[in-house]
């Protein structure tokens, strides 16, 4: 989106034909287009529908607010999730935070929510666009007065005087993905500085980064939405205690640790539990375990088993019926034996993917069940049961 279309939009025209564009199906457009071009120009006619289809998108990432928001296509695919940003927001407020440094800030989406928590936010972009956007959005949803948005490279802003930076990293270029945390723009290490220079500070990151790359004085949080690994987040200042945090979203549930052991591995028993992905990638499954009185099903693999059930918020609970060596045509077998035309199909340490296993066992009947693959030790295991109603609340 250029910002001279933007600036069309933010008319009294261009707010008329966003309105009716509120409710626009994209199989209607072509006709949709021919009619709208009758009473307004053709360019204006191209950027409200091409900012309609980003707000479509968009929804899934802020709701409601997505219907009054502006956005450009990398804003819409690399901004932070509205419940993601909210419960930051939260961690920024409960610190004590009033004033906050949003270092490539975007289109504006984690100044929202810390706006809305009182806080008041520079935000800053290199990116004409994205501030325009970002502008827009702090106008749009009532927030301009805590959020003043800035255009310039994040290297020359002063930040004395806040209370916090946040740093978001473009973790993305024109060919594809970045993997190596000094490629990012601005790079890792440049981050880490700027989160050091106030009280407070964080940066987002992948999820995927090697543990030995986060920094020793560095909080490290992976944060999950719905079962959804979204993002890890670098906390400075925080006085954490333990140096690994998983957030589960959207219930606010957090699990901090990070030093205990490796649990033993042992024989599989009556339930299994399959710890949430923001556990795995923080390396808490240990403390799960210990929640659990659980033991890994092998050394390698993120299963735990144990032989009663204990309710974790942290994990999901599967009683089992059958462990055996896996074997596609016994399986088969059971299933059809069973009724079993619903199959749940969960793996680790397996090439096969679970669309291939369900093509090959064509389920039928009314019944449904759990199949959990695994590699343990040099063989694989076949697991069937079913989920525990409630064994991850509380």
């Amino acid at each position: 989106m250029e910002t001279q279309n933007l600036q069309a939009l933010l008319t009294p025209e261009g707010q008329s034909l966003l309105a009716e564009l509120r409710s626009y199906d994209p199989a209607g457009e072509l006709a949709l287009a021919t009619r709208l071009r009758r009473d307004h120009p053709a360019d204006l006619v191209s950027a409200a529908l091409g900012q309609a289809r980003l707000r479509q998108r968009a929804r899934a990432k802020f709701g409601d607010d997505a219907d009054l928001m502006y956005f450009t296509p990398n804003g819409v695919e690399q901004s932070t999730r509205r419940s993601v940003a909210e419960w930051r927001a939260k961690r920024f407020a409960g610190l004590g935070v009033r004033r906050l440094a949003d270092l490539c800030c975007g289109i504006g989406g984690d100044a929202v929510a810390l706006a809305r928590q009182g806080i008041f936010v520079l935000a800053v972009d290199r990116d004409p666009a994205a501030c325009a956007a970002a502008r827009a959005n702090a106008a749009a949803l009532g927030l301009a007065e805590l959020i003043e948005v800035r255009c310039a490279d994040v290297g020359e802003v002063d930040v004395t005087g806040y209370d916090a930076v946040f740093t978001d990293p473009a973790r993305r270029t024109t060919k594809g993905r970045v993997f190596d945390p000094e490629a990012y723009s601005p790079p890792l290490s440049w981050a880490v500085e700027a989160a050091r220079r106030t009280p407070f500070g964080a940066l987002k990151i992948a999820p995927g980064i090697p543990h030995e790359l986060v920094p020793e004085d560095a909080e490290a949080e992976w944060v999950s939405d719905h079962g959804d690994v979204k993002e890890a987040v670098l906390w400075f200042g925080t006085g954490a205690g333990a140096p690994h945090r998983a957030t589960l979203l959207p219930h606010d549930r957090t699990l901090a640790g990070g030093t205990l052991p490796d649990p033993p591995a042992g024989p599989v028993g009556r339930y299994l539990y399959e710890p949430d992905g923001a556990v795995i990638r923080a390396h808490l499954v240990a403390e799960v375990a210990a929640r659990v009185d659980g033991r890994l099903i092998d050394p390698m693999i993120a299963y735990l088993t144990s032989d009663r059930l204990v309710a974790t918020p942290y994990a999901h609970a599967f009683e089992l019926t059958d462990v055996l060596p896996f074997n596609v045509k016994k399986l088969k077998a059971l299933l059809r034996e069973r009724g079993v035309g619903t199959v749940v199909i969960k793996k680790r340490g397996l090439s096969m993917t679970p669309e291939e296993l369900r093509q090959k066992l064509k389920p039928q009947g009314p019944a449904t069940a759990t199949v959990i693959l695994s590699r343990v030790g040099d063989g694989h295991l076949m697991m069937i049961g079913r989920p525990v109603d409630g064994a991850a609340a509380g």
